[in-house]
């Protein structure tokens, strides 16, 4: 296997039909955010855009973002009305002429990115003086239960998972001082535990996996992977299966800040 970072690919379809909480989930960060009428606002990492949309309801202008371009393409078709465009939060900067956003909004979306300082450095750029950024993101110890199970099984058939390893999960101690080094004034910063119901019953592990494992399970034949998603479930079963329902263990770092 190779040592080289592999990327994680995105199906919007898959997404929208058995990943649905993420967006549900976020609703409350909308809250948090408060958008005004007026509002310019920046949605970083937005997926297939149902934020995005709850964000313009509200009155603000909201463009979308997505390191995806298949999430980009099906955000376009499900709200035209709405500005979307490709782009990496990790060399984010405003296009020429276009001015600086009262608020950038991120949720599920900042642990897929392993260079915090560069993203942050993107944010204080896009944001006005004053402006605020609100995000939600998995913070240290998420989904550690279901990360156990699945290097255990890359351990087993031999594969180097740590050179593949695609997320960021820090703690409120490693991630606020990044704030604060890069022009921000940290006003609240909370790492919570947050069991989600994965959907689709029996299937709900496997759709999971489908959706965010894809770069640790790149390169391994069909058949392998189908028995390490079995091997992960028997495994789990015992600690997150209940009710007829998978009870994923997410961690999550919510934050509030201001540019200075």
């Amino acid at each position: 296997m190779s040592k080289k970072t592999i990327e994680q690919k995105w199906d919007a379809k898959h997404y929208d039909e058995r990943i649905g909480y993420v967006s549900q989930l976020g609703v409350g960060l909308v809250e948090l955010l408060a958008p005004q009428s007026g509002e310019r606002i920046l949605d970083l990492g937005c997926g297939t855009g149902d934020l995005a949309q709850q964000i313009a309801q509200r009155g603000a202008v909201c463009v979308g973002t997505d390191y995806s371009a298949d999430m980009i393409e099906k955000a376009r078709d499900k709200y035209p009305d709405l500005s979307f465009r490709v782009g990496d939060a990790e060399r984010f900067r405003l296009e020429e002429g276009e001015e600086p956003y009262d608020a950038v909004f991120s949720n599920a979306a900042l642990h897929w990115m392993k260079r915090p300082e560069a993203v942050i450095e993107s944010v204080g750029l896009a944001l006005r003086p004053g402006g605020r950024f609100v995000a939600e993101f998995g913070g240290s110890g998420n989904v550690g239960a279901i990360i156990e199970a699945l290097t255990n099984e890359l351990d087993r058939i031999g594969v180097d998972w740590k050179a593949r390893f695609p997320w960021y999960f820090p703690s409120v101690g490693e991630y606020a001082p990044l704030l604060e080094k890069g022009g921000f004034e940290v006003r609240y910063a909370e790492l919570y535990d947050r069991p989600t119901p994965l959907g689709s019953g029996e299937d709900g592990l496997n759709n999971w996996l489908l959706a965010f494992a894809g770069s640790l399970l790149s390169g391994i034949d069909s058949d392998t992977q189908r028995e390490i998603a079995v091997n992960c479930a028997a495994a789990l079963k015992p600690k997150l299966y209940r009710g007829g329902e998978w009870i994923a263990d997410y961690r999550r770092l919510r934050i509030t800040a201001k540019k200075k």
